[in-house]
């Protein structure tokens, strides 16, 4: 393998490890039940949209809020929550993602 490759796989493993904590805290803060399995499962489907929009659609705002959407959607079928809670926590999830990556700045994307 090579260095580039080595190094993106670390990548992606820490950042859906970081991703995957955030999003189990954050459904456990609010009363949701599902394990840390639903969690990875939740940033790994994050990480498939954000990666497919991105790749179609180029960089962007839009793309972004786009994969959000997407995202929002996904997260509300693998957790058993109202619409309104789901939006809810995604932004959470977002914004403490954002922390996270000021003090990680190698985690760049969705996280």
């Amino acid at each position: 393998m090579t260095d580039a490759l080595i190094a993106a796989l670390i990548y992606f493993l820490v950042a859906l490890i970081v991703s995957s904590i955030i999003i189990w805290v954050i459904t456990k803060l609010f009363g949701e039940i599902e394990g840390i399995g639903t969690a990875v499962m939740a940033a790994l489907t994050g990480a498939v949209i954000y990666t497919l929009v991105s790749f179609f659609l180029g960089p962007g705002l839009i793309p972004a809020v786009i994969a959000g959407v997407v995202w929002i959607l996904a997260l509300g079928s693998l957790y058993d929550m109202d619409w309104l809670k789901t939006i809810f926590t995604a932004l959470v999830v977002w914004i403490i993602a954002y922390v996270v990556g000021i003090f990680l700045p190698t985690l760049g994307g969705p996280l």
